[in-house]
């Protein structure tokens, strides 16, 4: 389904360098943020108290979030879990309180508004659970990255590989700089939204690259270039209907959803939005510059030509 019909190529890898001079210095800067200011983690990273409380009547969150934010936490987590009168509350550790002063004091707080308020259950995640959870998290991203590098190089060629996961990693460490700059706390579900972006990134780098292959065995009188400049403007109509419903649900849980989900949709906002930028201007400009060519399709060729089935059978490139 297209909403419209380019009848002519837009000339996209003419100012290839000019867009990745920008990504490149964009990149960068992302990396000095990065190790200057470091990343804002949260209690599941650093370490603190977990409380599970139970309200005598639901009640909307930010004033539990704002009274316990009052008495000096900057990280505080409040959220429903099971119903509505279920609040879990993450807070940082706190120096010079234990575990146990601190729930007693945000319980002073809360019974302060609801006096039948109960304590359900709480627990002290120590740095070493943290730890362990960062370990997990850069392992997950680690085999994430190789797998996505295997997928491409099976599926097209290395140099495809190559530029894709560039690109990829490009979208990460830019989603990471933003929150390094702005200090925006960086949190589980966060990583899970830039796990997310890996793999949706990804897709949009394999359609172009899929289109860029038809291309080769379709067009034979055109050169690289235009080959990758046809390619995206033909797939241009499916990039806005797919990323635009897409970016309309993350906006609704960044405006509507709350504290809870506000970071998670955030990150997936940056991912989504560089994600198209790097898959046009980054992915396909670096497989450019490595040399793919309508040769790199003449083994897939001869495969072709030797299946009775294929309707293409035959083809040369």
């Amino acid at each position: 389904m297209e909403f419209f019909k380019i009848r002519k190529d837009i000339p996209f890898m003419r100012h290839a360098l000019i867009f990745n001079a920008i990504s490149l210095i964009t990149f960068l800067a992302a990396v000095f943020f990065m190790f200057s200011r470091g990343l804002h983690l949260s209690v599941e990273f650093t370490g603190g108290t977990l409380m599970e409380i139970n309200l005598s009547q639901p009640a909307p969150l930010d004033p539990v979030r704002e009274r316990i934010t009052a008495l000096g936490y900057t990280d505080v987590q409040v959220q429903n879990f099971g119903t509505s009168r279920d609040v879990m509350i993450r807070l940082p550790a706190f120096k010079g309180f234990s575990s146990a002063q601190q729930s007693d004091r945000v319980m002073e707080v809360i019974r302060q508004s609801d006096p039948q308020a109960q304590l359900r259950r709480t627990e002290f995640v120590g740095p070493q659970v943290g730890d362990e959870l960062a370990f997990d998290g850069l392992k997950a991203l680690a085999f994430v990255v190789v797998g996505i590098m295997i997928y491409l190089a099976i599926r097209f060629e290395w140099k495809y590989a190559v530029a894709g996961i560039i690109a990829n990693l490009h979208d990460v460490i830019i989603i990471l700089g933003f929150f390094a700059f702005f200090q925006w706390e960086f949190s589980l579900p966060v990583l899970a939204a830039v796990l997310a972006v890996l793999g949706y990134s990804v897709n949009e780098s394999v359609v172009i690259f899929d289109r860029i292959r038809e291309n080769f065995r379709r067009y034979r009188k055109m050169n690289t270039t235009e080959i990758i400049d046809n390619a995206i403007t033909s797939t241009i109509s499916r990039t806005i209907i797919t990323h635009g419903s897409t970016q309309l649900m993350v906006l609704s849980m960044l405006i509507f959803g709350g504290a809870t989900l506000y970071y998670f949709a955030l990150a997936l906002t940056i991912g989504i939005l560089f994600g198209i930028y790097s898959s046009v201007f980054v992915a396909a400009a670096i497989a450019m510059w490595l040399g793919i060519h309508r040769e790199d399709l003449i083994k897939l060729a001869k495969k072709d030509a030797g299946d009775p089935d294929d309707p293409n059978a035959g083809a040369s490139v």
